[in-house]
C-alpha cells in the first residue's frame, strides 16, 4: 500500500489548509502529527464507509476529516489553525476498516505544516 500525503505548507494563525492523502484499497484512514521534540499523536480518523469519525480534543470544531472512496482519497481540512498545530502530518491506513485511532498498518511520508502567529 502506498500512501502519498500532500497539501502542507506555511499559513498564518487563523488560516486554513487542506491536506490530501492518496491511498488505493479499502482501509480506515487517519491523520497523525508529530511536532519537534514531541511524540506522534493521533489527530483524526475515519472508517472506510466514512460514517464514523474521531478527533483529538485539541482539533475538534476546527479540523474535518473526510474521504472520497471513488477517487481513493482522504482529506484533512484544517481551519482556524494555531501555532500549536505546527507539525509534520502523516496519513495512515488500517486494514481494519472500522479502526478509529488505534492500530494502523501503513504510513505515508509526512507533510510539513507550519503555522505562524
Amino acid at each position: 500500500v502506498q500512501l502519498h500525503a500532500s497539501g502542507g505548507g506555511s499559513v498564518q494563525a487563523g488560516g486554513s489548509l487542506r491536506l490530501s492523502c492518496a491511498a488505493s484499497g479499502r482501509y480506515a484512514m487517519a491523520w497523525f502529527r508529530q511536532a519537534p521534540g514531541k511524540e506522534r499523536e493521533f489527530v483524526a480518523g475515519i472508517t472506510w464507509s466514512g460514517s464514523n469519525k474521531k478527533y483529538v480534543d485539541s482539533v475538534k470544531g476546527r479540523f474535518t476529516i473526510s474521504r472520497d472512496n471513488a477517487n481513493n482519497m482522504a482529506y484533512l481540512q484544517m481551519n482556524s489553525v494555531k501555532p500549536e498545530d505546527t507539525a509534520v502530518y502523516y496519513c495512515a491506513a488500517a486494514q481494519d476498516r472500522l479502526s478509529l485511532g488505534t492500530k494502523y498498518d501503513y504510513w505515508g511520508q509526512g507533510t510539513q505544516v507550519t503555522v505562524s502567529s
